[in-house]
C-alpha cells in the first residue's frame, strides 16, 4: 500500500504512515507495540518518511486506560526503533506537556486532534505560555494580544 501511494504522487513528496500501535487486546493474536515497532521499521525501508503513531478502538471489549499521554509510550518504544520522525498522540492538551513529550525524546512532533478542534488558536497559546515568539501571517498582526506584544513576528517567506 505505502508503494501504491509513493507511485502515486511526485517522488519528492513526503509519505508517511499513521498506525495504530496496539489494538488494547490481551489474546494471543493480537496486534501489540512488537508488532508496531517491526511495521514500523519496515515501513521506513520501504521509504516513509514519518510515522504518525495511535492505537485501536476498534473492539467492545478493549480495555483502555484513557489519560493524559497514555499514548505516547507507544511514540516513544518505535522512535527508539526508527530513525525517521516519529508523531506522538494520545490525550496531549497542554502546551507545557507537549514541550515535555519533545524536550524528553519521546517523540519528534506532537499530532493535536481533539485539542485543537476545542481551541483553534491552541498554537498562539502555546507560545504564549511557553515565551515563544511565532511566525504568522501579516493579516493577524494585529490581533496580536496587548499585554503580548513580542509574541507575534511577520511571516518571512523564504525561498
Amino acid at each position: 500500500m505505502l508503494q501504491a501511494i509513493k507511485n502515486a504522487v511526485p517522488a519528492d513528496y513526503p509519505v508517511g504512515v499513521r498506525i495504530s500501535a496496539t489494538d488494547w487486546m490481551d489474546e494471543q493474536d493480537s496486534w501489540d507495540i512488537e508488532s508496531s515497532v517491526g511495521l514500523s521499521k519496515a515501513l521506513q525501508q520501504l521509504g516513509a518518511v514519518y510515522i504518525h503513531v495511535s492505537s485501536g478502538g476498534l473492539h467492545a471489549q478493549q480495555q483502555i486506560e484513557v489519560g493524559a499521554n497514555y499514548q505516547v509510550p507507544f511514540a516513544h518504544a518505535i522512535k527508539q526503533a526508527v530513525n525517521i520522525p516519529v508523531i506522538a498522540v494520545g490525550l496531549i492538551t497542554e502546551a507545557a506537556q507537549a514541550e515535555h513529550i519533545l524536550q524528553t525524546g519521546q517523540a519528534d512532533a506532537i499530532g493535536l486532534a481533539r485539542a485543537m478542534l476545542y481551541d483553534p488558536r491552541w498554537p498562539w497559546h502555546a507560545a504564549a505560555t511557553l515565551d515563544a515568539p511565532i511566525e504568522i501571517s501579516p493579516q493577524y498582526l494585529r490581533c496580536q494580544p496587548h499585554g503580548l506584544k513580542s509574541l507575534f513576528k511577520p511571516f518571512q517567506h523564504q525561498n
